[in-house]
């Protein structure tokens, strides 16, 4: 039986290969649309001038978090800068964007952890609230935020602690640019643009091969099945769908699948016609993008996600999905799907405008992934009078979440308060001697 099965998908691998070198299909309908909109003309963006502690700085210290999977509100940043979008007049814009990087605090092994990120965030709105008006006018209701973390604005890699903590308060009427994206999920925050992981557009292409050499890989992944460092017990991490992965398919000859990283990890990809795509700690994972980028149709296990620039790229259409409850049933999931239907998905994966949407290149390119944000944006103006306050009025609680949210007092604030203090404790043991005397 296993041996017919591999006969059939090294055929079916041949089959779709010659055809999908010869053609790709545009995107129909309102995705296509969408997909190929330019939002030059449409919204103005006026770029916070800050302090370099918030970014700069922040990057000279560990220029690692250029090509870590969270780099995009760095690049964002650089894009923003140079767009034609951008008006330097505060007062004709639609949008108003803070350049802070809040996943750029890595471990020594370069995994980033937002520990600090809610006190950072905190310190860079009080500094602009500060020094312009445009913030207390809406408090934050036309600014937008670039949140890359695993959980978004809720700041933690765990998903438990990220649930406990929430999305930070001060950003509960701003937009969110977010990779995170699960449906009714505390740390999705309505109205957020999801986006895809960042993941380096040139590496990637130079790891591309020849599109006739054939798909000889029914199945791949490469990644964890068990998180045992982080999830002891091994039957959290994923939800367990990685581990039912493992446990059901690790002897099947049509899944290649390991935890090893081969150098040629990329190139295996291209060789595939299929790339499993499961959650991990969040739903999402860089294999989305990798998928798209390399034609390989990706097997998304994980309830309930929210796609990254799911008005424009057609992810029924292209992708497989797979109930986490029905991963033991991946084998025959897969292979009952007609060959048609895998070709229909080949050619539309090799669309070269959702491969470009997908990807935050250095230069920009036209219909990129950052020109899907200012799309996202664009399709939310203009904006509901109602969400300018009166002077004076307030809508959120500065004092809000854990307590070690809250930005550390200045030196000087303490030692102002320290004498206020000392002067009231003379003031009483003056008036105690008055009193008892």
């Amino acid at each position: 039986m296993g041996a017919a099965w591999i006969a059939l998908a090294l055929g079916l691998a041949l089959c779709a290969s010659a055809e999908q070198q010869q053609q790709h299909e545009r995107i129909s309908g309102s995705a296509g649309d969408v997909l190929e909109d330019d939002p030059v003309g449409r919204l103005k963006v006026f770029v916070y001038e800050l302090p370099v502690k918030y970014n700069r700085k922040v990057l000279e210290k560990d220029p690692r978090c250029l090509t870590h999977m969270f780099a995009t509100e760095i690049f964002v940043h650089e894009f923003l800068l140079g767009s034609a979008v951008r008006t330097l007049n505060p007062e004709e814009a639609d949008w108003f964007y803070t350049p802070v990087y809040t996943t750029c605090d890595l471990t020594r092994n370069g995994l980033p952890l937002p520990f600090k990120s809610p006190r950072m965030m905190r310190s860079v709105i009080q500094y602009i609230s500060n020094q312009w008006p445009y913030w207390n006018r809406t408090e934050g209701a036309d600014h937008f935020f670039v949140v890359p973390h695993d959980f978004g604005a809720c700041f933690h890699y765990q998903e438990e602690k990220a649930i406990e903590r929430g999305i930070l308060h001060l950003l509960q009427r701003a937009t969110l640019v977010q990779t995170f994206g699960q449906r009714y999920h505390v740390c999705l925050k309505e109205g957020s643009i999801v986006v895809p992981p960042y993941c380096p557009p040139q590496k990637m292409q130079a790891h591309l091969i020849p599109p006739s050499i054939p798909r000889s890989i029914f199945v791949y992944f490469r990644g964890l099945f068990y998180d045992y460092g982080n999830d002891p017990e091994g039957g959290y991490y994923a939800r367990g769908a990685r581990a039912a992965v493992w446990e059901n398919f690790k002897d099947n000859p049509l899944f290649d699948i390991s935890t090893e990283h081969p150098i040629t990890y990329y190139e295996d990809m291209q060789r595939a016609i299929f790339c499993l795509c499961p959650l991990g700690w969040a739903p999402w994972s860089p294999r989305l993008v990798e998928g798209v980028i390399f034609g390989c149709i990706p097997v998304i296990i994980a309830d309930d996600i929210v796609l990254p620039f799911a008005d424009a790229i057609p992810w029924e259409e292209i992708g497989v999905f797979v109930a986490e409850k029905d991963v033991p049933k991946l084998d025959t999931i897969l292979t009952s799907i007609p060959p048609e239907v895998i070709l229909k998905k080949q050619r539309l994966l090799a669309t070269p405008a959702m491969k470009q949407a997908m990807l935050f290149p250095q230069p920009a390119q036209p219909g990129d992934a950052f020109h899907q944000i200012l799309n996202g944006l664009a399709r939310k103006l203009p904006h509901d009078r109602r969400i300018y306050l009166n002077p004076g009025e307030k809508a959120l609680n500065w004092s809000s979440g854990p307590p070690g949210d809250l930005k550390p007092c200045k030196r000087n604030t303490l030692d102002r308060e320290s004498r206020n203090w000392h002067q009231l404790l003379q003031l009483l043991r003056h008036w105690c001697r008055v009193l008892l005397f």
